[in-house]
């Protein structure tokens, strides 16, 4: 079958075509995957403006729907079925790929299949690896969500751990705001670190806790926290400015806090991640969702994973950041499961992946 993926669940619009395969370790393949990006229209605005972002998608969609069927070497006649993000999101940007989805999908006699966005960005690992050694750990990190999922199988989603607070993507982004950095402040961390020591600014870690706040809290063993870390740095900036009578910090201090704060997140991610496997018995490690395309978390996820000799899975940049050719690959797994959309499909902003399969980890005798 030939899937055309839609997404537009925040400030890119994106359209592919994924086609389902005679092979069985590699079920999928990717005939064409194409992005329009609204980082230069936000970018002034400090981050995403919700109504900015929906009308850009109405301007792109139709372009970049035709440009992936033209780079995928197909026509409409072909399309078997049209995958969608159906949420969670930004309802006035959701709206416009849904309302999309659906026209094709009628105009074409064809099913719609809605698709939950980090439902993608998990089979993201799937498109990009084949298939992965289960059950898995699956870390999805992006700019508004931090999660971890185990996969007893393909195509079940079970959330073991969550941010209690911020997403580590937006954390970054607030991180870079306050360091006068811009916007999207992830990438630019990423990079300014690279020079920076981290121990030169050494930042707390979280430690979640009961509200009695004396005890470790055994139900959310593997949640995240990440709003104290951003207080910290903001901390230092203050001290630093009124040590210094500046407002702008000199440059080798920005690097030094971008290299402390990028630490102390990655730090976090991995710990919970690996203890996660390691609680779950996991066969592998998947690491998905923007954030996945940061330089130091790829490179001490693969790491750790040899260590401990569990093989970790990362997909390439182009897979990584939102894009559609992760929505038609689960919109695959979804229609072979039977999971067609109705008529009246519409976008849900805060949709729960699988609500009624969250599993938290027994505490320990």
């Amino acid at each position: 079958m030939l899937m055309l993926g839609i997404e537009t669940s925040c400030d890119e619009t994106a359209a592919a075509l994924v086609e389902s395969t005679a092979d069985l370790e590699r079920p999928w393949r990717i005939r064409s995957n194409v992005v329009a990006s609204q980082v230069e229209i936000h970018r002034e605005w400090g981050g995403v403006v919700p109504e900015l972002a929906s009308r850009q998608h109405v301007r792109d969609i139709c372009g970049v729907v035709e440009r992936a069927l033209a780079e995928g070497g197909a026509a409409w006649r072909e399309v078997g079925a049209v995958a969608v993000t159906e949420g969670p999101g930004l309802v006035g940007s959701l709206l416009v790929g849904v309302s999309f989805a659906k026209s094709a999908a009628w105009a074409l006699d064809v099913p719609v299949v809605p698709v939950h966005h980090l439902a993608g960005h998990i089979e993201s690992i799937w498109l990009a690896h084949g298939n992965v050694p289960l059950p898995a750990i699956i870390l999805v990190v992006s700019g508004g969500h931090t999660s971890l999922y185990l996969v007893p199988k393909a195509g079940e989603y079970r959330l073991v751990g969550r941010t209690r607070d911020d997403a580590a993507g937006e954390a970054y982004d607030k991180v870079a705001k306050l360091m006068g950095l811009g916007y999207p402040g992830g990438p630019l961390v990423d990079a300014l670190s690279v020079e920076g020591q981290a121990a030169r600014f050494p930042l707390p870690f979280t430690r979640l806790t009961h509200p009695d706040r004396n005890a470790p809290d055994r139900d959310h063993r593997f949640d995240f926290s990440f709003s104290g870390v951003k207080t910290a740095v903001l901390r230092h900036v203050r001290l630093r400015q009124q040590e210094l009578g500046v407002t702008a910090l000199p440059d080798q201090d920005v690097r030094d806090l971008c290299a402390s704060f990028q630490y102390t997140v990655v730090e976090t991610l991995l710990r919970r991640t690996f203890k996660a496997a390691r609680w779950f018995e996991a066969a592998s490690i998947g690491i998905a969702g923007g954030v996945s395309a940061n330089r130091l978390l790829r490179a001490e996820a693969v790491r750790r994973g040899a260590q401990a000799r569990v093989p970790v899975f990362v997909p390439p940049l182009a897979l990584s950041t939102d894009n559609a050719a992760m929505i038609a690959a689960a919109g695959l797994r979804a229609h072979a499961a039977g999971r067609i959309g109705a008529p009246d499909l519409n976008a849900v902003p805060n949709l729960v992946l699988h609500a009624n399969s969250e599993e938290r980890p027994p505490p320990r005798p």
